[in-house]
Formats: structure tokens, C-alpha cells, sequence
């Protein structure tokens, strides 16, 4: 009867220590300072955990033999030259593991037992837990309780752990691998404190009781200055200060009533499903919380100013910390100020008309630009003594793909395009009758995109640039405003190309011009295309080839409509 239970007692062990709980690979570092009389012990228990992939202790600089004990225990063991801190062997240990869970333990554990490991381990393995930490019975703990736990309830109050600073804990290596590991005592808290801003799941596991070796009062002078300083560095970190200080939270407040105020505009002229009295109250609750709230920042400012010795760094800090509502009003004030410079006033009514520019991109490279704002335009009268000039900007100049010098045929009336005024931004200025005939008023705005349409089918005579030739080409286009399967055309003299255009070609008849007389009508169907013209005039030989397909929005002349090319010598 013994010998069959000692046998299920043998088999249970073994079902304990020898398997592995989940299908993780878990490594054991355990960071070691002159801990000679303990850490033979740390090492035997966690080597008797079968499951256990690597076992690693970081001498820390030790000069009692810590890391030859540890060698003969069976450990693996890196050495740091120097005593650099229970982090920084953390780090080390770390680095050069290998498991998926990594699990940290003290060496200066006089009763350490497997059943507390495995306590630490089980709940990441089970996949219960991302991190786990221990808290467990001890003599002394004044570290905690007079330094970590204040601050923590101050700063982090959702912290609720016993034993912030337990010292024995595990993590998987996915989230150690995101974090910064401090290089000294405040890892621990580090760590836990990380864990809980980025919502990890982290479980305290009571072990009991466990008997550390008493540290000496200049040692936890040390240990809590180091906490206290990954506290607080945490808590700048991730808001935590800021949130707390009244200046703080009067910056935050007015950057929301400025915010607020914007939201409004923007529900107010651009977003149509929302009722205007919805973006009004928007606004007037955030001009009032604004108004409240910088007050209080700027006699709060002028409060610890007067107070401060160091006004100079003072002043930069408070830079700093007040940019974001600079910003946030100068985003506020353009914003004003654009919609002040679309006040109408007509036939006893203000109106408030804003127009956004046009944000240009090109899907290829036009000219060498990729990206371009134009618009919007507004529309006002001519120059006196200009009745046949339109005045127009570059980029509408560009929008409609003509040039200045060029000509515009509007209502029987010839049109000569020339530059805007120094000065007049985006102003077109278009004389009486041709606003007349493109349904246009004083004081319209017009936007990029909405340009084309209003010139819709105009008829425009278009100089085109000539390499190595005494000759003026000019081709006359309608303006289209949709993009459709077109034709290169290449233009040679006496054998040497010397322009290209395109365009769209219709069934038609188009008419090729000499020194403004009709040379030659062409027919063009365009099934037969591509094809090739000849013109002959005094010593020169024209050839036009009509070749390869590309699109186009810009559409060739017919005869009825006016001239397709016209060649001045």
C-alpha cells in the first residue's frame, strides 16, 4: 500500500512540474547584487519547474561570488562590470532572453518555493492575465506605504494594486517589447503603470509569505527617490500633471471653448444636415466659455510671473504650455477673418457668401507641378477704357488651359485675356457685355472646379509655341468641361516639328487658315485618324499629323464654329 501511494504521489509531481501549462516558452530572470547566501536557493526552485526554457541571472556588479554560485546552480549568467542598478540587470536579463513570457524574481528570497513561481506564471499561461505581480506578507514595506501609494492615489487613482512594488512579477514579452524599462528601482512601478494606461490585463497573485533581506534606511532613501521619479515622470508622460493644476485645466477648458466656437462656424456654412440655430448655440456657448476661461488664464499667467524669480524661464515654459490656444485662436481668427471678407451687402440684406479654394492634384505631373490652389474668383467690372479685355489671374488662366494674348470670341465680341492688377488676388475682371452674356454679376464667386462650366463652349483662338521658326500658329478650341478621347497633333515646317497640340476632333469639316484667309477645308471622320494634311505657303511646307490617341478636354473648332489652325507668316 505505500509504494502505491508514494507512485501517485510521484505521478501527481510530475504532472506539476513537468508540464508545460499553455503552449508559451516562458524565461526566468533573476537580477543579483552581492546576493551570495541566497541566490543558489532562487535558482534550484525555478530549475525545478521542467517547463522553465532558460533560467538567466544578471550579475550586477556583484564582488561576493553571486555569479559563480549562481553558474553552479545550473543558471545561465551575464555579468555586468559595474553595479548599475536593479533595471538596468532587468533590461540586460531581458534582452537576451528568449521567452515568450518573461518573468522577473529578487535573488535575495530566502523561502522562496515552486508554488509561489508558479502562481506568478500560471494566470499569463491560463491566458488570464497580460502581466501579473505579486503581493505577499513581509516586515517591512515603508517605501510603499509612505511614498508609492500617495503618489499613486494622486496621480494615478485608479491604481488600486496592495503592493505597487512588490519586486516579483511577469509580463508577456509582446508588451515588454512596447515600453521603456527604467534602469533602476522604479521598473516595477514603471511597468505596472505602463500596463494600466494601455489597458492590459494585470493580475496581483497573493504568494504568501516571502522573507527579503532588510535594506538599509540609505537604501530606501535611494530606492524611494527612484520611485518617486517614475512616478512623476509617468504622470507628466501621460497627463497627468496637467490635468490636476487649475492653469492646466483653464488652458484645456479654453481650448475647448475655442473649439467649440469653430465647430459651430463650420455647422453654421459648410455642414448643410445640421440646423443653423444648432451651430449658433455651438458657438455662443463657446465664446462664453472662452471669454470665462482666458481671463482666468491670463491672471493666473501674470499671478506666477509676478511671483517668479526666473521670469526669463518662466516665460518660455509658459510658451510652451499656452501654444496650443495661440493655435487654436489663430486658426479661429482666420477663419473670421475669411468670412468677414465674403460679407455682401444687396437691396437692404448682408449675406455672408464663403468660397473655398480648389486643392489642385494631378495624377501625372503637369509642367512640373503635381499640386496647386487656385481659386476662388470673385468677379468685378472692367478697366475703364478695357470694354475688350478680360483680366484674369494666372491659375484661371491655367484652369481654362490658355495663355495671356490669347482671345475668347463671348456674344460676336472678341476678347483679348490679360494679367490681374498687382494686388487684386484672385479678380476677374470682365467687361459689362461679356458678364451680360455669361450670366455673371458684380461680386460672384466663383470656384475652380465651377470655371469651366461658366466658359462652356466659348470659342478661344489659342497661340501655340513655336521652336526654330519665323511662323505664328494659332488654333482655335472650344472649351470643354469634360474629359474625352482625343488626338495629338503634331505640327511641322519644312520637315522640322516645331509645336504640338491636342484636342477632341468630331465628324466635321475643319478649316485651315493662312495669314487669316481660309487655305483649306479638311474632313475629318474620326474612324480614318490618324491622318496627314499638307499646307504650302511661300517657301514653307506645313505638314499636320493628326496621330496618337490622348485625352483631352479641350475641343478643336469645326468650320462652323471658326478656325482650326491658322498659320501668320
Amino acid at each position: 500500500m505505500p509504494w502505491i501511494l508514494a507512485m501517485l504521489f510521484l505521478f501527481i509531481s510530475s504532472l506539476r512540474t513537468g508540464k508545460k501549462p499553455k503552449n508559451m516558452t516562458v524565461s526566468v530572470i533573476i537580477p543579483a547584487y552581492n546576493e551570495s547566501k541566497t541566490v543558489k536557493h532562487v535558482v534550484d526552485v525555478v530549475k525545478s519547474l521542467d517547463y522553465i526554457l532558460e533560467t538567466i541571472v544578471v550579475d550586477d556588479g556583484s564582488t561576493d561570488g553571486t555569479g559563480r554560485i549562481a553558474e553552479e546552480a545550473g543558471a545561465k549568467v551575464i555579468r555586468h562590470p559595474k553595479n548599475r542598478g536593479k533595471g538596468a540587470a532587468i533590461k540586460t536579463g531581458f534582452k537576451n532572453s528568449k521567452g515568450d513570457v518573461a518573468v522577473f524574481l529578487d535573488a535575495d528570497l530566502h523561502n522562496l518555493t515552486v508554488d509561489q513561481v508558479e502562481k506568478i506564471i500560471k494566470p499569463i499561461l491560463d491566458g488570464e492575465a497580460d502581466i501579473t505581480k505579486t503581493k505577499f506578507k513581509r516586515e517591512a514595506g515603508r517605501v510603499t506605504q509612505l511614498t508609492a501609494k500617495p503618489l499613486l492615489n494622486f496621480f494615478f487613482p485608479e491604481v488600486k494594486f496592495d503592493q505597487p512594488l512588490s519586486g516579483q512579477f511577469a509580463a508577456k514579452r509582446s508588451f515588454l517589447n512596447s515600453i521603456k524599462l527604467e534602469d533602476d528601482y522604479g521598473v516595477d512601478v514603471g511597468i505596472v503603470l505602463d500596463a494600466n494606461v494601455r489597458g492590459m490585463r494585470v493580475k496581483e497573485v497573493d504568494i504568501g509569505h516571502i522573507d527579503h533581506v532588510l535594506s538599509t534606511l540609505s537604501d530606501l532613501n535611494y530606492m524611494a527617490t527612484e520611485v518617486v521619479r517614475t512616478i512623476v515622470d509617468r504622470a507628466m508622460e501621460y497627463g497627468r500633471v496637467t490635468m490636476m493644476d487649475s492653469l492646466g485645466k483653464s488652458i484645456r477648458m479654453e481650448i475647448l471653448g475655442l473649439s467649440l466656437m469653430t465647430l459651430g462656424i463650420f455647422c453654421i456654412f459648410f455642414i448643410t444636415f445640421v440646423p443653423l440655430n444648432f451651430g449658433l448655440v455651438i458657438s455662443g456657448a463657446g465664446l462664453v466659455i472662452a471669454l470665462f476661461y482666458i481671463v482666468r488664464i491670463v491672471r493666473m499667467s501674470v499671478n506666477v510671473i509676478r511671483r517668479s524669480d526666473t521670469r526669463s524661464q518662466t516665460i518660455k515654459s509658459f510658451f510652451y504650455m499656452h501654444s496650443p490656444i495661440i493655435i487654436s485662436g489663430l486658426i479661429l481668427l482666420a477663419m473670421i477673418t475669411t468670412f468677414l471678407g465674403a460679407v455682401h451687402v444687396y437691396d437692404g440684406k448682408m449675406s455672408i457668401e464663403p468660397a473655398s479654394r480648389n486643392l489642385i492634384i494631378w495624377n501625372e505631373p503637369v509642367e512640373n507641378k503635381s499640386v496647386d490652389v487656385r481659386g476662388p474668383y470673385t468677379v468685378q467690372s472692367a478697366l475703364e477704357n478695357e470694354s475688350t479685355i478680360l483680366r484674369m489671374t494666372q491659375e484661371s488662366i491655367d484652369t481654362l488651359e490658355l495663355g495671356y494674348g490669347d482671345s475668347v470670341y463671348i456674344g460676336n465680341q472678341t476678347y483679348t485675356l490679360n494679367q490681374s492688377l498687382p494686388g487684386e488676388g484672385n479678380t476677374l475682371r470682365i467687361p459689362s457685355n461679356a458678364r451680360n452674356h455669361l450670366e455673371l454679376n458684380i461680386g460672384d464667386v466663383i470656384r475652380d472646379s465651377d470655371l469651366r462650366n461658366v466658359f462652356k463652349n466659348i470659342y478661344a483662338e489659342k497661340t501655340l509655341p513655336v521652336q526654330s521658326s519665323n511662323l505664328t500658329v494659332k488654333e482655335g478650341m472650344l472649351i470643354d468641361t469634360n474629359t474625352e478621347t482625343g488626338r495629338l497633333v503634331n505640327v511641322s515646317i519644312n520637315n522640322n516639328l516645331v509645336t504640338t497640340t491636342s484636342g477632341i476632333f468630331k465628324n466635321g469639316t475643319y478649316a485651315v487658315y493662312v495669314d487669316g484667309v481660309k487655305y483649306k477645308t479638311i474632313r475629318i471622320n474620326v474612324n480614318d485618324l490618324p491622318a496627314t494634311y499638307y499646307v504650302h505657303t511661300g517657301d514653307y511646307t506645313i505638314k499636320i499629323d493628326i496621330g496618337n490617341t490622348t485625352n483631352s478636354d479641350m475641343e478643336f473648332a469645326t468650320s462652323s464654329n471658326g478656325r482650326f489652325l491658322n498659320f501668320i507668316t
